[in-house]
């Protein structure tokens, strides 16, 4: 990846992580724990604290090794990401949202000791596990670089196939 690359995507993944920082901060000011705030039916604000990981999976695992176990992802998320070819924009992208995401919630475990948590999916008979926009952002990002991945293997098919006739 070029430096431009790198200053754009570096650009963007600071953005998403201001900003699932910018809505994290307004939750935990406004909303009080466990307070629910029905939006639509099947969705709600629910301001909750997750000590694990995605869906609180390790909740009993140490604050620290927690840490150090998502900062080990990071850097390999970043180095998958400076590998992608130029042409890999939705890839990139994908990288900077998960980044991003990555980045947020991890501020949230060395600040807090825990993860800010607010979008509650619902019904009557199912729940989905409590989410942030972080979450959201790491989920795009890697459907994005899926995307990218069955493309680029679509676009190599259809040259093989050019080839051979």
């Amino acid at each position: 990846m070029n430096p431009r690359a790198i200053a754009l995507y570096g650009l963007l993944t600071l953005a998403f992580a201001l900003a699932d920082q910018l809505v994290k901060e307004l939750v935990e000011t406004t909303l009080p724990l466990h307070e629910k705030i029905d939006v639509l039916p099947f969705l709600a604000l629910l301001h909750a604290r997750n000590t694990g990981i995605a869906f609180s999976m390790f909740s009993g695992m140490s604050g620290t090794g927690l840490s150090i176990v998502m900062a080990g992802v990071i850097v390999f998320i970043g180095y998958l990401a400076m590998r992608t070819g130029a042409a890999q924009h939705w890839a990139r992208l994908g990288f900077a949202l998960i980044l991003g995401g990555a980045f947020g919630n991890l501020i949230d475990r060395l600040t807090n000791g825990y993860v800010t948590d607010y979008i509650y999916f619902h019904t009557p008979v199912w729940s989905f596990a409590i989410f942030n926009l972080a979450d959201a952002f790491i989920t795009v990002g890697a459907g994005l670089v899926i995307l990218d991945e069955l493309l680029d293997w679509r676009r190599a098919r259809a040259a093989r196939g050019k080839q051979t006739d």
